[in-house]
């Protein structure tokens, strides 16, 4: 419950207005942006709703007027419904999955007679909603493996939901909520974990089939396994308290590394990996052995650390042979440098970086892109529309773009920082999260430097479904930031 306090200043005049000017700022770059994707040569009316251009103001107007919505609602209605209108979105999700209309391989779509809905776009600030109310509540601490199991799976079933529908890039969105955790206290060696995994990952896929020197040793494998010992290492150095420890643990292992490196180059070429696996084994031995002798706990987390690094590492290529679609594992092969298919999987970067490119410093102007209007780029309204900007504005406008989305991301920081309850806080950083992993997959995808997992770039890519799920997202925040000078009773 809130209570005015007696000086209360009225809603519009506490809504964060500099926040507002980002946000139309970037539905008109967003606008121009799909004007470009989607024109064709001869076309006389980019206003007509039989466009796409056309109908994007639609979705813009009714955009602006849902967010108009979400300011007049009381406050308190999104912490009081937080978990009804998870549940709510939950069971669209499920729905969706046994939807009979595919498109384009997925099934993450409802039909409404001539209207589409994509719940997953809905279900981040559902999610985020349900965050906020969980780790508001009285008694919750994210250390306590309870309450932090219980907050993994508010995250994980709609990631499971949607990957049942085919659409793994919007599944992928969820893992910035862990941003937001890290921020609120989850250790920083889960945060190290995930991005050790994903180093595991490119480096023993990218160097599998590459001999070190002149041994029989694939220099991914070797490689990964010495990364795990010296990740480890490092952590029982800051970790358990035991600068001496660490220091052994790393010295012992790059020793026996470089002595038998030597012997397998000058002696009896074999393959050393064998003996890194041994290596492994008696540290991870080791690290059980202190564990219990010393009663400290770290030492069986490192542990563990090192068993889950040497086993993901090994059922990572499985994992990429077996279980990943064709076109999934094909467009990992060519981001990695293992494949070049500019007819297939490479096809959209390659012609999106050639449109970038030929948009120089200061751009072709506006509809005088040539890659976009002869439609050389697939989905360039949509997943690819950041290619229209790089081609038709050029650097600066490409720049100007960014710049922008640095100076919302880094607003939302600060209204986030200046939230007085837990709850307004843990909402805003779960919007800014989503936004910044967003942008950087799209931009990445488009430029080459990350796999091509299909999401949009908020407020340009063409569409209903993401611009309204974005402007929820960021109006609900915007409404609970202007009620930040009620008090609760």
């Amino acid at each position: 419950m809130a209570q005015q306090k007696d000086k209360h200043p009225s809603v519009l005049r506490s809504i964060d207005w500099l926040t507002i000017l980002f946000y139309l700022g970037l539905l008109t770059f967003g606008w121009v942006s799909v004007c470009g994707a989607s024109y064709t040569y001869g076309e006389t009316d980019i206003f007509s709703l039989d466009s796409r251009s056309g109908m994007q103001i639609v979705w813009i107007g009714t955009s602006i007027v849902l967010g108009l919505v979400i300011l007049l609602l009381d406050n308190r209605f999104y912490d009081t419904f937080a978990y009804l209108i998870f549940a709510v979105l939950v069971l669209l999700l499920i729905a969706t999955i046994f939807n009979p209309h595919t498109i384009k391989g997925s099934r993450s779509w409802l039909v409404l007679g001539p209207l589409r809905v994509q719940p997953a776009e809905f279900a981040k600030f559902a999610t985020a909603l349900a965050l906020a109310k969980l780790m508001s509540t009285y008694g919750y601490d994210i250390k306590r493996w309870k309450d932090f199991a219980i907050t993994l799976g508010f995250i994980f079933l709609p990631m499971i939901c949607i990957v049942l529908q085919r659409e793994t890039g919007s599944a992928l969105v969820y893992l910035a909520f862990f941003l937001m955790l890290y921020r609120e206290g989850m250790s920083g060696s889960l945060l190290f974990t995930g991005v050790a995994m994903v180093i595991y990952f490119v480096i023993g896929i990218r160097f599998a089939d590459t001999m070190l020197l002149y041994t029989p040793t694939s220099v991914g494998k070797f490689v990964v396994l010495l990364l795990i010992q010296l990740f480890s290492g490092l952590m029982v150095f800051f970790y358990c308290g035991s600068k001496r420890d660490g220091v052994r643990i790393v010295s012992a292992c790059l020793g026996i590394t470089v002595v038998f490196l030597l012997f397998s180059l000058y002696v009896i070429p074999f393959d050393i990996v064998y003996v890194q696996l041994v290596t492994t084994a008696l540290m991870i031995g080791y690290l059980l052995w202190q564990s219990v002798s010393t009663r400290v706990r770290n030492y069986l987390w490192i542990a563990l650390f090192a068993i889950g690094s040497v086993a993901f590492f090994n059922g990572a290529d499985y994992v990429l042979n077996n279980v990943l679609e064709r076109h999934q594992r094909v467009r990992i092969n060519v981001l990695l440098g293992l494949e070049e298919d500019l007819k297939g999987a490479g096809y959209n970067v390659h012609q999106s970086q050639i449109a970038i490119g030929s948009g120089g410093i200061e751009g072709k102007g506006f509809l005088n892109g040539t890659q976009t209007k002869l439609k050389y780029v697939p989905e360039q309204d949509t997943d690819f529309i950041f290619c229209t900007v790089g081609e038709e504005e050029g650097f600066v406008g490409s720049a100007s773009v960014l710049l922008l989305f640095l100076a919302l991301i880094l607003r939302l920081i600060y209204l986030s920082e200046r939230q007085p309850y837990r709850f307004g806080r843990v909402y805003g950083y779960s919007v800014l999260s989503i936004f910044l992993f967003h942008v950087f997959i799209n931009v990445g995808m488009v430029l080459g430097l990350t796999p091509v997992i299909g999401i949009p770039l908020p407020f340009f890519s063409y569409g209903g479904s993401s611009l309204w799920g974005f402007t929820i997202l960021l109006f609900i925040f915007l409404r609970i930031d202007a009620s930040r000078h009620l008090t609760r009773t």
